[in-house]
């Protein structure tokens, strides 16, 4: 009796270790990954020096929001040299109006003063739009994610000024091998893990790449190195309980218990 239940206690054993073993493979490893977003730059159209910034890394700006001024010295002279050719312009359209009328003017007299004055004239909208683009103004809702120039600094051309993170533009950017594709597919929801983050983070995917690449440097897994694998990007549920260059574990299936990494 003594001997088959020792033989009893041994094949529990066995079954018991068996089963917690199939329950560990089933555990979701998860995948690495990081926190990017896409960044909209704000800058000036023509090189100058910040004379006046309005907000500070950090900020939450709304559109049309005065964020910058740029120096408009040389801006205002050449509006001012286009407004006295205007002036030039319609004095000499008024004349040849007049001459025209009394018969003392020809008609390719005329024409032309309309037309120096329409060029004239459209020389000074364009100076007025240089003008107005001196300051920066908000073209998006979000946070003031980095400054490039303060006060006092020269900005060239089309170089930002400062760069404003949206919320909407916030994305996850992980690596899944080939087996694990078919499981995959655009609008799926994943779960999202960080270091002293909220327990129900999520985000839904957008983007499965068609083409594998190799593991890049940025996954520190050794057994993920030299496999090919595909890129998959995600938006966050929560983007503001996340941060850009932020390390993230994702795990494909939200209800599937998380592996033990230690």
């Amino acid at each position: 009796m003594r001997s088959s239940q020792a033989v009893f206690s041994v094949v529990l054993a066995i079954a018991l270790a068996i089963s917690l073993a199939g329950c560990k493979e089933r555990r979701d490893p998860g995948f690495q990954g990081w926190v990017e977003a896409d960044m909209i730059f704000v800058s000036p159209d023509e090189a100058g020096r910040v004379t006046k910034l309005n907000v500070r890394e950090g900020d939450e700006v709304k559109v049309g929001d005065h964020l910058y001024s740029v120096d408009d010295d040389l801006q205002l002279a050449d509006l001012n040299q286009q407004k006295a050719t205007l002036a030039n312009a319609q004095q000499t359209y008024d004349r040849a109006a007049s001459l025209s009328k009394t018969g003392a003017g020809t008609q390719a007299n005329l024409d032309s003063a309309v037309s120096a004055l329409r060029v004239a004239e459209a020389r000074v909208a364009t100076s007025q739009t240089r003008m107005a683009r001196r300051k920066g103004f908000a073209p998006v809702a979000g946070t003031i994610q980095q400054i490039y120039f303060r006060e006092g600094e020269m900005v060239a051309a089309q170089r930002p000024v400062l760069s404003i993170m949206p919320p909407g533009n916030m994305k996850l950017r992980f690596f899944v091998p080939e087996a694990e594709l078919p499981k995959l597919a655009i609008g799926d929801t994943v779960r999202v893990s960080c270091d002293n983050c909220a327990a129900d983070l999520t985000a839904k995917i957008y983007f499965i790449a068609t083409s594998a690449e190799y593991t890049p440097p940025v996954i520190y897994s050794l057994e993920e190195r030299n496999k090919l694998v595909y890129l998959i990007q995600a938006r966050p549920a929560r983007p503001d309980a996340l941060r850009v260059g932020q390390p993230i574990d994702v795990y494909l299936n939200p209800k599937t218990p998380v592996a033990d990494k230690r």
